[in-house]
């Protein structure tokens, strides 16, 4: 790699007081082969590429400018998150930086690994049989275990969901990915809201303008329920409706589970003119014969309105349900070929 970046990468406040700054150097897009395209949004867009040099597959991340020089700033803060939490399995790994002769546009290199974990769960038809407990767990302990790696490091997601878990290595291993709406929570609120509505944590949702990590754990338990039956559990059409959703699900907290809720405005000015239960339905929709004890309570754990009661990471790791661990062994996508319908994949494999 050419010339260096004057930006230092691994020093984030309280994330990453024991270690080193130092810098990265930029290297040039000329050095790589795009293969195909990844994927694409309305950020950017990421393609595989082949190092010319050395024959290595990498991922390549390109942002649009959403504000003028401001994506090279998202592009480095992006870049600093996925280089601090370096070296976790279930995190996708940071190759460096690269500029674009031509445009003189900056972009990411990463690890390239798979299709997303919402890739896969699409391929599966409702007359599929479920994915057994043992791979739900063994899929959950790697994504807790890479977000207690983020959390560590003083690192919020705010956007953990299906498209943002990469599936590798003979579909055994998940990694975590796109930091594009992490930030440092070593800075200070008030926070906005950030992340996809259907992932998003209810204090997000009320604008708790101070919430922490727990939002990644929330996400998290939307991801383990969507693995647990394919489906997304909560599905609003805005964040008046997602919430609705949840507490459908989950129940009104009161004053005991939750005093700071009683006080919001949809507390106060929208469920008065709703009818919604009192107890909370998520058992019901994930029976014992689906789900087990120890196996509901970290999905209960972890779907806890109150932030305050929410497992952390760290926490639900230490649950007896993680105390047996194998490889997720999800389901590849020539098991099912045969029977799906053919549609546009987001990733190549």
């Amino acid at each position: 790699m050419a010339a260096c970046l004057g930006a230092a990468v691994g020093d984030l406040s309280a994330a990453g007081a024991t270690r080193k700054r130092r810098r990265i150097a930029v290297g040039s897009t000329e050095e790589y082969e795009v293969t195909c395209r990844l994927g694409e949004g309305a950020f950017g867009a990421v393609v595989k590429a082949r190092h010319r040099a050395t024959g290595q597959t990498v991922a390549i991340k390109y942002l649009t400018k959403p504000d003028g020089g401001r994506v090279e700033q998202l592009l480095l803060q992006e870049a600093r998150f996925l280089e601090a939490c370096g070296g976790n399995p279930f995190v996708v790994g940071f190759h460096g930086l690269v500029r674009d002769p031509t445009t003189t546009d900056l972009c990411l290199v990463m690890e390239c690994v798979g299709p997303t974990l919402k890739d896969l769960l699409r391929q599966r038809r409702r007359s599929d049989p479920l994915l057994p407990e043992a791979t739900v767990r063994a899929a959950m302990w790697q994504l807790l275990t890479g977000a207690k790696k983020m959390h560590e490091r003083h690192i919020m997601h705010r956007d953990i969901k299906p498209d943002n878990i990469l599936v590798g290595d003979d579909h055994r291993v998940v990694k975590i990915c796109d930091f594009g709406l992490a930030m440092s929570m070593s800075e200070r609120p008030p926070y906005e809201p950030a992340g996809s509505l259907w992932y998003m944590a209810p204090e997000m949702l009320l604008e708790k303008p101070d919430y922490d990590g727990l939002v990644d754990t929330w996400s998290l338990g939307c991801v383990m329920a969507e693995l647990i039956n394919g489906r997304v559990l909560f599905q609003g059409l805005n964040d008046e409706g997602q919430l609705c959703a949840i507490v459908d699900v989950l129940g009104v907290p009161d004053d005991r589970t939750w005093p700071w809720f009683s006080s919001t405005p949809f507390a106060t000015e929208v469920l008065p003119e709703l009818i919604v239960p009192q107890h909370n339905l998520l058992r019901e929709i994930f029976p014992a014969a689906m789900l087990s004890k120890e196996g509901f309570e970290v999905l209960n754990g972890l779907l806890t309105l109150n932030p305050d009661k929410r497992l952390t990471a760290t926490s639900a790791l230490k649950h007896p349900w993680f105390s047996k661990i194998d490889g997720p062994a999800l389901p590849k996508k020539e098991e099912t070929a045969s029977v799906l319908p053919k549609r546009r994949r987001l990733l190549c494999a």
